[in-house]
């Protein structure tokens, strides 16, 4: 392998452009090499040491690429993973990883087989107020939970036309795009549920694509996890509240990663991931028999730990924070939601 690990984009789209490349740039052991654009060369404008090339077979057949990423509508994963992977590559895809979860079944055996590394750009993980609210589970500062609610609301009363977002194909819709994150959240901090119930809808006119869904897990332990979003809510409740046997913990906002990539920040900007003081989450809880209501600090963002992880797996110095099975879960959990809100009933959750 080279001596820095040799980075092939497959797409400079809003994803390509927005949360990979300037990330990928500010990882030591990376060097974005080759963009795959069919129309235009808008990535020399940014990078101009890249080779930009319009036909993907020409990143396949590069002996120099050691690593390749995905971001590609959600529609065509299957195909650009599975072909990248039999090209020898390493690969990072986009979220969601397939479409279902017969096609992911498919690319982890063939990544096994091919001897290659396949991960999920699950970049959430690594959002400041999920990294905190892990934390404050991990010490226990609200008791045992007994009940918490995910919120991704925006409000966006236009749907969208022409797009493959909103698209009637599957894989397109804001359950495959916002709520594959929520379900990696939740199966990260809970582990698998016992059922899942949901209510997946079309609210807009003119939505082609599901524009809302309203999903709970249920645990063997009594937990109940909401996981919610909407394009209809002009005024934002919480983001997370999370309830336990010793308190709660409420928080507000969202991660500043994603809007300081859009104004053309990147992760060697000075403050980066820092969210400001008014949107810390409030803890109201006790601790050794003494009452504390205050603010939580939110840990700073870090989606850059996502791409240095994966280099750091493929020199075989560290184990691999998303692995491909855990993705894959998250897509069967995605088909027994859909499941659900058909049937309108309660699923038992069988993997």
């Amino acid at each position: 392998m080279n001596e820095r690990i040799r980075v092939g984009l497959i797409g400079y789209g809003f994803a390509g452009r927005t949360f990979h490349a300037p990330v990928i740039i500010c990882v030591p052991d990376l060097k974005l090499s080759v963009v795959v654009e069919r129309r235009t060369e808008a990535s020399k404008e940014r990078y101009p040491w890249v080779n930009v090339v319009p036909d993907v077979q020409q990143l396949y057949e590069d002996d120099t690429i050691d690593l390749v990423v995905v971001t590609t509508p959600s529609t065509d994963h299957y195909r650009f993973v599975k072909d990248a992977l039999l090209a020898g590559k390493h690969v990072i895809v986009e979220k969601p990883f397939t479409t279902n979860s017969a096609e992911a079944d498919e690319l982890i055996d063939l990544a096994k087989e091919q001897g290659k590394v396949l991960s999920v750009f699950h970049n959430r993980r690594w959002d400041g107020d999920f990294l905190t609210i892990r934390e404050l589970l991990k010490q226990e500062l609200i008791g045992s939970l007994t009940e918490c609610e995910f919120h991704w609301d925006r409000y966006n009363p236009i749907a969208a036309t022409g797009r493959w977002r909103n698209s009637d194909a599957l894989g397109a819709g804001v359950f495959y795009d916002l709520g594959v994150h929520f379900l990696d959240q939740a199966l990260c901090l809970f582990g698998i549920p016992q059922t899942i119930r949901a209510d997946i809808r079309i609210q807009r006119e003119g939505s082609l694509a599901d524009d809302y869904f309203d999903v709970t897990l249920g645990y063997e332990s009594g937990l109940k996890v909401n996981l919610n979003s909407s394009q209809l809510v002009r005024e934002p409740g919480p983001r997370y509240i999370l309830h336990g046997t010793k308190g709660s913990f409420v928080k507000y906002g969202i991660d500043p990663q994603e809007e300081a990539l859009k104004r053309g920040l990147t992760p060697a900007s000075p403050g980066w991931g820092m969210e400001a003081a008014e949107l810390w989450g409030k803890l109201n809880t006790s601790i050794g028999g003494l009452h504390i209501e205050g603010r939580i600090e939110t840990l700073n963002g870090a989606y850059a730990s996502y791409f240095q992880n994966v280099a750091d797996h493929i020199r075989g110095h560290a184990e691999l924070e998303v692995k491909p099975e855990q993705a894959r879960t998250a897509i069967r959990l995605i088909e027994l939601a859909l499941q659900s809100s058909r049937e309108q009933k309660t699923i038992q959750v069988e993997l």
